[in-house]
């Protein structure tokens, strides 16, 4: 979700809410943006944790830190052995590990799950993250955005880049494409019969194509596919999705008060509520992020955004607090929230679905919460159809674009005798062997919790052993 709203009144200008911009390592969202003449802004990660005794920051020595060095000098090693052994730690939530690790109770609220919540958008959820997702933040050559600190957790503000004006971006790259863009034409149904796609709209207008690429929330593709599979079924309706509220607004006296605020440097702010400390709030100081609001901070009262997470919680935010005369724009949006049973049970069966039925998906939560995955997940499902991927040229954005088709689509780059073709099926028949146990553990946990009856039966495990082992189709 990354969208585009107007200030002109307040401030003459655009804000961009949703994702803000991204790492130098998300390269192909980089190249998409240098493609269409459009730049991008730096800016340096200055991050406030907390307030007043647990208040800490990515650059600035602090008490909390001081007092939790113990359990930062030790996580460290932790985070090195989930990594080396992520393929069991994937299924295990991060609370549960650092529990049984013997990690204080200040350190996980303090610090590990607002990191979390950061980085991946997971808010309330966070607790019941992947702890392998943690550890690639610091450990994954590509993609880390820290080294790891032994005394401080972080000590570096990290380049980021700001997205440019996300309307005029998403306009230049539709009028560019060359496809046929049809606007407020709402998809009521999909049915797929005999190697063709028949789409029916809202007003009952049904077109024919020969595939069709789901580029929306898992949710909605399942609600209007008509003839879903059990493997469709099990993978998309495992994906789940939360409310959440973002207020843009000027209300300084409220960032004072709930949040230790560096008016001149932070851009990021992160907050536990004292009451329960597993729930998370966030704020942007957005003058000292976005370009264009950058320009005009000093003659200005700055701009903040705050995102109360997860509606079902609302009873714990602090919406109320803000004074209403100093909202300037309010935005629900639904995102998903990557937890253990997103990579137990979704991400292992994507590939089982991507192509079937001459249908594909791309979505960040095809794999994981960022706004690359959501860009490799579209240039993937277009190679998938014959397109030629774009980027070549980039090693990086290449490295993670095959790793990313391999993994989710199960398909190499290179066909014949070469390195790729070796590790597509190795990893194929590791891949199977996951889903395998995925989809009993599947089964298991939904016995649990009383759900599997309804759910299985001895047609659905069959169809779910057939499109396991049985041939894709490739358009």
């Amino acid at each position: 979700m990354a969208a585009s709203a107007s200030l002109q009144a307040q401030r003459g200008t655009f804000v961009n809410y949703g994702v803000q911009g991204g790492t130098p390592t998300y390269r192909n969202t980089m190249n998409i943006l240098t493609q269409h003449g459009f730049h991008t802004e730096p800016v340096h990660m200055m991050i406030s944790f907390g307030k007043n005794k647990t208040a800490w920051t990515n650059y600035a020595d602090s008490e909390l830190t001081k007092r939790l060095e113990k359990d930062i000098a030790r996580f460290k090693s932790t985070l090195q052995l989930i990594n080396k052994l992520e393929c069991i730690f994937i299924f295990l939530p991060i609370s549960k590990v650092l529990k049984w690790f013997g990690y204080s109770d200040e350190f996980m609220n303090e610090m590990v799950f607002p990191l979390t919540a950061l980085f991946f958008g997971t808010g309330n959820q966070t607790p019941n993250v992947s702890c392998a997702i943690m550890a690639r933040v610091f450990l994954d050559d590509d993609l880390r955005l820290f080294d790891y600190d032994t005394k401080r957790l972080l000590s570096q503000t990290p380049e980021m880049f700001a997205f440019p004006n996300l309307t005029e971006m998403y306009e230049t790259i539709v009028s560019k494409s060359g496809a046929k863009y049809f606007r407020n034409r709402p998809v009521k149904s999909v049915r797929r019969d005999k190697g063709r796609v028949y789409v029916t709209d809202d007003k009952g207008c049904q077109e024919t194509f020969d595939a069709i690429v789901f580029a929306c929330d898992a949710e909605n593709a399942l609600n209007v596919l008509k003839d879903s599979s059990f493997m469709e079924e099990q993978t998309l309706g495992n994906v789940r999705y939360f409310n959440d509220l973002i207020v843009t607004h000027e209300d300084e006296a409220y960032m004072t008060e709930l949040y230790e605020l560096h008016k001149e440097t932070d851009q990021y702010l992160v907050r536990t509520d004292s009451n329960d400390p597993t729930k998370i709030e966030m704020s942007f100081d957005l003058s000292n992020y976005q370009p264009q609001l950058k320009k005009i901070r000093d003659e200005k009262q700055h701009v903040f955004q705050t995102i109360f997470l997860d509606d079902e919680n609302q009873d714990t935010w602090t919406y109320n607090q803000i004074n209403p005369d100093k909202i300037m724009y309010k935005h629900w949006w639904r995102q998903f929230s990557h937890t253990w049973r997103h990579f137990a049970f979704s991400v292992p069966l994507m590939r089982y679905i991507q192509g079937r039925q001459k249908t594909f998906y791309a979505g960040a939560y095809t794999l994981v919460n960022t706004h690359e995955a959501a860009v490799m997940s579209g240039l993937a499902a277009a190679y998938r159809l014959g397109a030629p991927y774009p980027f070549d040229h980039d090693a990086l954005a290449r490295k993670q674009y095959n790793h990313y088709l391999m993994m989710i689509h199960g398909c190499p780059r290179r066909h014949g005798v070469n390195v790729d073709t070796v590790k597509c099926g190795a990893m194929a028949v590791f891949m199977g062997v996951f889903a395998v146990f995925s989809l009993c553990a599947r089964v298991i946990c939904d016995w649990w919790e009383g759900s599997a009856p309804a759910r299985y039966s001895k047609v659905h495990l069959y169809t779910s052993i057939t499109f396991l082992i049985g041939p894709k189709v490739v358009p």
